[in-house]
């Protein structure tokens, strides 16, 4: 045998099954970072508390999560039947805890204008003509899915995950090898039946669920990774004809599906939360600094050797400071946009065919304007900083320190005087520690 035949392949190259995905939160910044680490760039999510133009149609969505509390739904076989699904890229969910990746798949893998990376775009051409069963399957199996994913939840859900695994096979083991047990002679009485809502109550368990909404083929939808296929909201002709966006379709579905989703009557206990796909805030203010950075170099140009003297002095001491990035430094640097360097041209072209004495006025607006970019940039990297921090508070395991730190007590003696017992493990009188009860 040669050399390639006989070398063991990594665990990664051999993991058939692999492990559970655990729950994660449905947070913006949890589903940002998820969106990084399966090489997804330029987008984040962000919350939104409203579905009203007001608060939606500025931000642009590529894409919705919404995030309800579960219960067994219903359709039509012909719900399912529309011949533009096929083009829809749609996975079940054949894995517990992942319809948060499945959601985010579910819309980006539907947008052709995202940047998804290598590893996803390899992944969207393997499994396109793959049936939606065998797509949830290969995220299942995918790990560089699930390790993206798993990075992102709690240690004690990873445990609490295998648990229920283990649980639920061991359970089907035992129900496997019990004996068949021989009719009863007598057929008992059937119990009588809970009332409608007191039955609905007792069978309900808080299990939350993800699914997405994207426009795609001409169409808005619904996919649902528990459903057997992608479900039709609107059509997005209609909407054009009529000036509208694809959030105007899609509006009057998720206020139905709040409205049956959402928890008591009145709206008092809220059980869903919704979240957008967006374009990335920090790009779009990382990009805006970085355009008023070439403009100012454009109009001093074409300035007068003289200029500082014409302009406002106290706008010329905080331009020394206002086109500094926070990351950088104030000479022009990295641009995300696509459209970038078209758009600079086109403002350079305006700035060359201004009269003279316009270009004091342009170059204070230019300052101004600058500020305020600033700002907001430094907004968005304190944004990602207190993200990164919840991050690692969030995914660090405390349960080692937590067990030591029993251990010690226990050892020092104060274990027990801190749980008000004797040594036989029974209530006792308090005892105070330091001189406090």
């Amino acid at each position: 045998m040669d050399e390639a035949t006989t070398s063991i392949p990594s665990d990664e190259s051999i993991d058939l099954v692999g492990s559970t995905f655990g729950v994660i939160e449905s947070d913006p910044g949890v589903f940002t970072s998820l969106t990084r680490r399966l090489g997804i760039r330029g987008l984040e999510l962000v919350e939104l508390y409203d579905i009203e133009p007001w608060a939606v149609d500025h931000l642009r969505p590529r894409g919705l999560v919404f995030c309800f509390m579960w219960r067994k739904d219903t359709h039509r076989p012909g719900d399912f039947d529309d011949p533009a699904a096929a083009r829809v890229w749609f996975a079940n969910q054949l894995s517990d805890d992942a319809c948060a990746s499945l959601a985010i798949l579910n819309i980006v893998l539907n947008c052709p204008d995202i940047e998804i990376g290598a590893e996803l775009a390899a992944f969207r051409q393997e499994t396109e003509s793959m049936s939606p069963v065998m797509k949830g399957l290969a995220i299942s199996s995918s790990p560089f899915i699930r390790k993206a994913h798993r990075d992102l939840a709690r240690p004690p859900d990873l445990r609490g995950a295998l648990h229920v695994v283990a649980t639920s096979t061991l359970n089907k083991a035992k129900k496997k090898n019990e004996p068949k047990r021989p009719p009863p002679a007598k057929r008992p009485a059937k119990p009588a039946a809970k009332p409608k809502k007191e039955a609905e109550e007792s069978d309900e368990e808080e299990a939350y669920h993800f699914i997405g909404y994207v426009p795609a083929c001409g169409k808005v939808w619904e996919l649902d990774g528990l459903k057997s296929g992608p479900l039709e909201v609107g059509e997005l002709s209609n909407a054009a004809t009529d000036g509208k966006t694809w959030m105007d379709v899609v509006r009057p579905a998720l206020r139905m599906k709040m409205q049956k989703y959402g928890g008591a009557e009145g709206g008092s206990n809220i059980r869903f939360s919704l979240l957008a796909l967006v374009d990335g805030l920090y790009e779009l203010a990382s990009d805006n600094l970085e355009f008023l950075k070439r403009e100012r170099i454009a109009i001093q140009r074409r300035m007068q050797e003289d200029w500082k003297s014409q302009v406002d002095a106290n706008l010329l001491e905080q331009a020394e400071f206002a086109f500094e990035s926070p990351l950088g430094s104030s000479a022009p640097g990295r641009t995300y946009a696509p459209d970038f360097g078209a758009r600079r041209m086109t403002r350079d072209l305006e700035i060359m065919e201004l009269p003279e004495r316009a270009l004091v006025r342009e170059w204070e607006q230019c300052v101004r304007d600058a500020i305020k970019a600033k700002m907001t940039l430094e907004d968005e990297v304190a944004k990602g900083t207190r993200a990164n921090a919840d991050h690692i508070k969030r995914t660090h395991d405390y349960e080692p320190f937590l067990k030591e730190f029993v251990v010690c007590l226990q050892n020092e003696g104060l274990l027990e005087p801190l749980l008000d017992v004797n040594d036989d493990g029974k209530q006792g009188k308090r005892v105070k520690l330091n001189g406090k009860g």
